[in-house]
């Protein structure tokens, strides 16, 4: 996401408009004086919660209460408020309690940068994730022993396994925002749980499947209604009218209209900036539209490689939109040259690249129509483009280009059904395709030729390949 976009949703992180819980945590904490008296936890002390409530604008009664409390402990969380701990009295004495001040950064959110801004609502994300995840409170009260202690065994509560199911899927949703678009609207939950239950190889979910996505759901739906008073999600839950009685789960949906009564869920600007940051933490590629429109080619192919298409072809939109097209066009063909593995990946990268390039690009293109890398890809722009005068390209050309396009589409992991077509079609178009293609001067022939061996649909080429890869292999061996 564009920097310029964030703080604009800073702006209305502070106003609390994004985040109202945030909002309400800094008001409390502007609130906070001598006379607040907190406990062991840090938490404001029963007595006082109807005033915090008052404060707030909220109702007078437990759910006002449970609301002020909440925002209350975020305030701690997030380091607005900064509480002592009660002192010790003597025995016989009455309770201590202890007190709070305001913190370190509760000017910072009015005062200070975006970055500060954002690093406290990251703070405040963090404490609301701990929340979602922890056990409902019925499985609480359940869970309580004879003595009065929370039986933690009984729960039968994983809290590693909770914190990575949520990571998962918020993840996904983050995944399907960018590759999607933010305009293709909210998701259902129903498919977002599907997504983190049902195995990609599965055909028919079976029964015992569709009741885990169920489960899921439900939690689910839970988990979306603590994560959105901070900002992160736009949630519509799960329409209680759907359940036939109290504690049942809902029935699959039926149509396309139906399944919004299921829950939908949408990450917003904020929420987008907010996973992104936990998941490059935690070392997952999370790509993000306009963070490459200012940098050079290389770091565009380079950072687009592994993109989804939606994705690669926006931020390949907002590069081209600030250069002049030969000019876009001369810095995709100079960065697309190279002999090293993500080579063939970077030029099937440019080639798209070009392809979003108008005709005024066209002397910049036929500027390599003789360069060897790049000559097949220069023909290919021009032919779609309808230009006159294309030179046939020579046959040692046409072969390069091939393995070329092998090679990068193994590169992309792409679908087997996809490439065992690309595959059966090269060596189709082209008779005695094998016998040429191991004599091609391109690092990757001999992997190619291997791996088209392994997809070849027809037995016999399929041997033909793997005997041209020997080949291969043994010439630049010798």
């Amino acid at each position: 996401m564009a920097e310029r976009h964030l703080e604009a949703e800073v702006a209305h992180c502070v106003g609390g408009v994004t985040s109202p819980l945030l909002a309400r945590a800094a008001r409390l904490a502007r609130w906070a004086g001598p006379a607040t008296r907190v406990g062991a936890g840090g938490e404001l002390v029963d007595e006082q919660l109807p005033e915090a409530a008052e404060h707030l604008g909220l109702a007078a009664d437990e759910d006002g209460a449970a609301e002020a409390s909440e925002a209350w402990r975020l305030a701690v969380d997030a380091g607005l408020v900064e509480v002592t701990d009660p002192a010790e009295g003597e025995e016989g004495e009455e309770e201590a309690f202890g007190t709070a001040t305001a913190g370190e950064n509760l000017a910072l959110l009015t005062s200070g940068s975006p970055q500060d801004v954002l690093a406290i609502w990251l703070d405040a994300f963090d404490a609301v994730f701990a929340d979602a995840t922890a056990p409902v409170l019925d499985d609480l009260a359940q869970a309580i022993d004879e003595e009065g202690q929370i039986d933690f065994g009984a729960l039968e509560w994983d809290p590693e396994a909770e914190a990575e199911f949520l990571e998962g899927v918020l993840g996904n949703l983050y995944l399907l925002t960018v590759s999607e678009g933010a305009a293709e609207g909210p998701v259902p939950l129903p498919a977002l749980a599907a997504s983190m239950i049902v195995p990609d190889d599965m055909g028919e979910p079976t029964d015992d499947v569709l009741e885990q996505v169920s489960d899921a759901m439900m939690r689910l739906d839970e988990q979306f209604r603590v994560l959105e008073p901070i900002g992160l999600v736009a949630y519509q839950p799960v329409d209680e009218a759907l359940m036939a009685e109290e504690g049942a789960e809902p029935e699959p949906p039926v149509d396309d209209e139906d399944v919004t009564r299921y829950g939908m869920v949408g990450l917003t600007p904020l929420g987008l900036y907010g996973v992104r940051a936990r998941m490059l933490e935690a070392g997952v590629d999370a790509p993000a539209v306009g963070d490459l429109a200012d940098k050079g080619a290389e770091a565009l192919l380079d950072g687009i490689a592994y993109f989804p298409e939606s994705s690669a072809g926006a931020e390949t939109q907002l590069w081209l939109a600030r250069r002049e097209p030969a000019a876009a066009a001369r810095e995709l063909l100079a960065a697309a040259r190279g002999t090293d593995r993500g080579a063939p990946l970077r030029r099937l990268r440019s080639q798209q690249a070009l392809s979003l390039v108008g005709p005024e690009a066209e002397d910049a293109v036929r500027e390599v129509l003789d360069d060897a890398q790049l000559g097949g890809l220069a023909r290919v722009w021009l032919a779609e483009h309808g230009a006159s005068d294309v030179p046939p390209p020579p046959e040692s050309m046409i072969f390069w280009l091939a393995i070329d396009t092998i090679a990068a589409q193994l590169d992309v992991d792409s679908e087997p059904d996809e490439l065992q077509g690309l595959v059966a079609g090269l060596t189709g178009r082209h008779s005695g395709f094998f016998d040429a293609a191991w004599r091609v001067d391109h690092p990757a022939t001999a992997d190619v030729l291997e791996a088209m061996g392994r997809l070849h649909p027809d037995k016999k080429a399929a041997k033909e390949a793997r005997k041209a890869a020997f080949k291969a292999r043994s010439r630049r061996a010798g």
